[in-house]
């Protein structure tokens, strides 16, 4: 796995993976703004990842899982480096019929063993989740 982050002007970078497919970083305040930060990114990454994850395994348990969203809050040290010290999943699941078990087993399966972002931020702030789960109509 190999990425590139090029600078563009001011604080503002371009990522690029290997197949160039790519996103805008900026570091700048307020309006001058036109991207993501590179700790939201982070954030984006957990929630990203976790959220395959969730998709995926309940999928593949024939659950009929129509939207998933997941949130993610992260609280930072008030210190440099202002790592994350806290961060807050919210997974809102959408579907038919949605066995509660099912859905927290895949949120459980993800923050363990399979979601390799949140287990590595797990490493240094502490992780709490809340799941939401929504009845559609048949």
């Amino acid at each position: 796995m190999k990425v590139q982050a090029k600078w563009v002007e001011g604080y503002r970078f371009i990522g690029n993976n290997d197949k160039g497919h790519g996103i805008i970083m900026d570091g700048a305040g307020g309006e001058e703004r036109l991207g993501v930060s590179p700790m939201e990114m982070i954030l984006l990454a957990v929630g990203g990842c976790s959220g395959i994850d969730v998709v995926h395994i309940l999928k593949k348990s024939r659950e009929n899982v129509e939207d998933c969203i997941v949130e993610v809050e992260g609280t930072r040290a008030t210190e440099d480096p202002k790592v994350f010290t806290d961060l807050h999943m919210i997974y809102r699941v959408k579907g038919q019929g949605l066995n509660r078990a099912k859905v927290e087993r895949a949120v459980d399966l993800s923050a363990e063993k399979y979601c390799s972002a949140s287990v590595m931020i797990g490493q240094a702030a502490n992780i709490t989740r809340d799941i939401i789960i929504e009845e559609t109509g048949a």
